[in-house]
């Protein structure tokens, strides 16, 4: 985080901290709104679920990016593996696949995200 002449975090740093986890909520609240209307109308309790939708993961977000660096490379991997998979099989259940499906998807796009997580790591310490 960038300090300003008096020590104190600016704006701009915060404001850039913060974006990212904002973007990423709205997308993704979005995304689940979408999905659990179904093409029909929007209404006010499709917009709550979007937004209560979007809240959840930013908090989730927010959570595996603070605790995430002071954990060993493997966990580290495993902890977004873990978000990304549990966010990508909520928005895949809410298509109506089966559990079974949903779960194997799910389980797909985590050890992806492990794999590509732990060479970064790996490559880079």
């Amino acid at each position: 985080m960038a300090l300003t002449a008096h020590g104190t975090p600016g704006v701009r740093s915060l404001s850039h901290a913060w974006a990212g986890p904002v973007l990423l909520a709205v997308v993704y609240g979005v995304w689940a709104a979408g999905i659990h209307r179904d093409g029909g109308p929007i209404t006010g309790s499709n917009v709550l679920y979007g937004v209560v939708t979007g809240v959840v993961f930013a908090a989730l977000y927010v959570a595996v990016r603070r605790l995430a660096p002071g954990l060993p490379r493997e966990l580290r991997a495993a902890a977004w593996a873990a978000f990304a998979g549990v966010s990508f099989g909520f928005l895949y259940s809410l298509t109506d696949a089966s559990v079974l499906r949903s779960v194997v998807m799910a389980g797909v796009v985590a050890a992806g995200v492990f794999a590509a997580a732990f060479y970064h790591f790996y490559t880079r310490e």
